[in-house]
């Protein structure tokens, strides 16, 4: 049986995005989308933000960092990866990246040139 592992997500960026190249040359871009979840609780509207980490490689890494800045708007599809670590102090770690296939740049209204 196959396991399905995939993710859409739209969102705004929080902060503009960090490039970094591997040893080997391949480009890697990272950032962070803002998520808005808006729900009823009784007769109140309540909004819940969600954070998410993202990366993209290569193209799409070379792409994101040049159209992509703090509160451009993305639609991202991709995939779950779990990274798991062991601290300086022994302790186990563990973090959930979405590593991106695709990310479709929302228009944006700023005077910020792209």
């Amino acid at each position: 049986m196959n396991s399905l592992n995939s993710v859409l997500l739209e969102g705004n960026l929080t902060k503009d995005p960090t490039f970094s190249l591997t040893p080997k040359g391949t480009s890697v871009c990272t950032f962070s989308v803002a998520s808005n979840r808006y729900y009823k609780k009784g007769e109140e509207r309540v909004k819940q933000v969600d954070f998410f980490d993202v990366e993209t490689w290569s193209g799409l890494a070379d792409n994101c960092e040049q159209y992509l800045f703090k509160g451009r708007g993305v639609r991202i599809i991709g995939r779950l990866k779990q990274y798991r670590w062991i601290d300086k102090n022994g302790d186990p770690k563990c973090k959930v990246k979405i590593v991106a296939d695709y990310v479709e740049f929302k228009p944006h209204y700023s005077k910020r040139s792209a």
